[in-house]
């Protein structure tokens, strides 16, 4: 029975380590949200430029670099999610 609740306890401490990264990420990159002229975007603009910064910062994680298999070729498909979420997991 306490093994069921130190996993579950466990599990429940990762995925707010994994929400709080996020948040983290998200609000770093809305500041950064900025035209040229130093003015905070809106609209499609600030969706664009926020989805770009948190891709930015996935990939700087250096998982895609890892992301393959025992010959050296690329993972792809669910092989490559299940790696890039306990990479990413990790790296956090």
């Amino acid at each position: 029975m306490s093994k069921i609740f130190s996993v579950a306890f466990g599990s429940l401490l990762v995925t707010g380590l994994l929400f709080s990264q996020l948040a983290n990420a998200a609000s770093d990159c809305e500041a950064k949200a900025l035209s040229k002229d130093g003015k905070p975007l809106a609209g499609a603009a600030k969706a664009a430029s926020i989805k770009k910064c948190e891709l930015a910062a996935k990939s700087s994680s250096g998982c895609d670099e890892k992301a393959v298999d025992k010959n050296g070729k690329p993972l792809a498909g669910a092989a490559k999610s299940s790696f890039m979420k306990k990479c990413e997991a990790g790296a956090m």
